[in-house]
């Protein structure tokens, strides 16, 4: 199985409002830069889409450390949010629908092809690969 590592990170002006999206795809000695937004979105919406973006560019089932500054996303995973999710219709542990839940059901199908390991990076600290995506996803926001 091939070993990739993505990065990921999300941006929006205003939570709704315009936002963009940024991830690093880096397998052996090559990389691949992806971005994207939307006029009307929220953070955890782009921070979510970097991550179904990335992984929907993988051509066959690999081993992934993807890296996020997102403790919404890492935690998720690390903390096994989603199967409670799940088992209770998609409703959150305060019974309220579970936000961008088409987002997590995509992002469920993706994890299912892919061997993810979810790595918590620290926003805006230096991290060379997070900066680069912060970066894409501030250019690819709608002014």
């Amino acid at each position: 199985m091939k070993e990739v590592t993505i990065y990921t990170d999300g941006a929006c002006s205003g939570n709704p409002g315009p936002g963009g999206w940024g991830a690093v795809l880096i397998y052996g000695d090559r990389t691949k830069e992806i971005s994207g937004g939307e006029r009307v979105t929220t953070n955890n919406r782009m921070e979510l889409t970097a991550a179904i973006e990335a992984l929907k560019r993988l051509k066959e089932p690999c081993k992934v450390k993807l890296y996020s500054d997102s403790a919404y996303i890492v935690n998720c995973f690390r903390e096994k949010w989603y199967v409670g999710w799940q088992r209770n219709g998609w409703m959150s542990a305060k019974k309220e629908p579970v936000a961008n839940k088409e987002l997590w059901q995509e992002l469920l199908r993706l994890c299912n092809i892919h061997q993810v390991e979810w790595l918590k990076v620290k926003g805006h600290a230096g991290d060379f690969w997070n900066e680069r995506c912060d970066q894409l996803a501030r250019e690819a926001t709608p002014k």
